[in-house]
């Protein structure tokens, strides 16, 4: 199911006006570097530095040239179509073999818009990394859609990692009332996870009635939000962190009375003294199990600080490659009334949001 729902997406995507009008710039970027190319007064370094990204662009025009001359095959084969329709002269075995060429050529056409929107994705060299997820409910306009939406979000997250066979370990999980849920965190281990993930990271908005909650009664629409962060997670010895600088602080848990897990200080809480970063988690009856996987996101965290100037540039790369303007607070929408999901950074919308949650493929990267 989730293939489906992927691969027609990305063909729908290549008919977005922003990508089109990238893709056209790139293609005169492409057709004046080869002009450029054939100049031979350019200096060899010159020469050198435009031949790397002339053959950068190869592949993608070479993708795009095979897309318009299928399309012109296709026109063609449409004509003959039509041109036989309703004739004396029509011939059916003729005929029903342009209908079956005509879809091959579709189909073609399907495939390789396909290749070619993923040929716009930069590589990165974290993409192999495993993650740290982390969903955090936002704020309201009444109502508790904030923290239900955040518990949908965190299954979502775990439907997907169980379809692609990653490991899902939950490192922290503060349900909220009714049913909801404030706070988690998981550690999604497996192939290319951030690849997949990692442009899920930002502020996703949902728009939607309440189906619990004391909101519920009203049956008016709320707005809320949900922050989704994703960490690229390093091995081990990425990142080296002097036992000086830390502070370790030990807590009862918090979460439901009654139970034992709230009777001893198994919490952990491990602050980062020269940058005040934190991270706590109170998962496990364990102290030292706790302590182990706060060390984990804390190092995640620095990580993500360390590489900060890398990753806005990344950022930048992203954005360019899909045309869109800067990115706004907001990163998608999910108005469940309209039965609509809108990502703002490409325009593209598309429907059918509760079968989407349950085939957990609310999946636009």
């Amino acid at each position: 199911m989730f293939k489906r729902f992927f691969h027609s997406d990305l063909g729908e995507l290549y008919k977005n006006e922003s990508v089109q009008v990238y893709l056209e710039q790139l293609m005169e970027e492409h057709r004046d570097l080869s002009k450029k190319l054939q100049h031979a007064y350019l200096s060899e370094s010159d020469r050198k530095g435009l031949t790397k990204k002339h053959t950068e662009l190869l592949p993608l025009a070479s993708v795009f040239r095979s897309i318009e001359q299928a399309q012109k095959d296709l026109e063609e084969v449409s004509s003959l179509l039509k041109g036989l329709a309703g004739t004396k002269d029509e011939d059916e075995d003729l005929t029903q073999l342009l209908k079956e060429e005509e879809a091959q050529i579709s189909s073609k056409i399907l495939a390789l818009r396909r290749d070619l929107i993923k040929a716009l994705i930069p590589t990165d060299p974290l993409d192999s990394s495993n993650v740290l997820l982390e969903v955090v409910s936002g704020r309201t306009t009444g109502g508790d859609i904030c923290q239900q939406f955040t518990k949908e979000m965190f299954d979502m997250y775990q439907g997907f990692a169980f379809y692609k066979n990653w490991d899902f370990e939950v490192l922290n999980y503060t349900p909220a009332e009714y049913g909801g849920l404030h706070h988690a965190a998981a550690r999604i281990a497996g192939e290319n996870v951030y690849r997949h993930l990692k442009h899920e990271g930002g502020t996703h908005r949902v728009q939607r009635i309440p189906e619990v909650g004391l909101s519920s009664r009203m049956q008016r629409i709320h707005t809320g939000t949900v922050t989704v962060i994703i960490l690229p997670q390093p091995v081990e010895f990425e990142v080296h962190i002097d036992p000086k600088d830390l502070r370790i602080d030990t807590f009862r848990s918090r979460g439901p009375g009654g139970q034992s897990v709230n009777t001893t200080d198994s919490a952990v809480r491990v602050v980062h003294l020269p940058t005040g970063i934190t991270a706590e988690c109170q998962q496990t009856r364990s102290q030292l199990q706790n302590r182990e996987t706060a060390m984990r996101m804390l190092r995640a965290r620095l990580y993500q600080g360390m590489m900060g100037k890398e990753t806005e540039q990344r950022n930048t790369a992203r954005k360019q490659q899909v045309g869109t303007r800067s990115q706004s607070e907001r990163i998608r929408t999910y108005n469940f009334s309209q039965d609509r999901v809108t990502d703002h950074r490409t325009g593209y919308t598309t429907r059918d949001i509760k079968v989407r949650f349950e085939a957990s493929v609310i999946y636009f990267s």
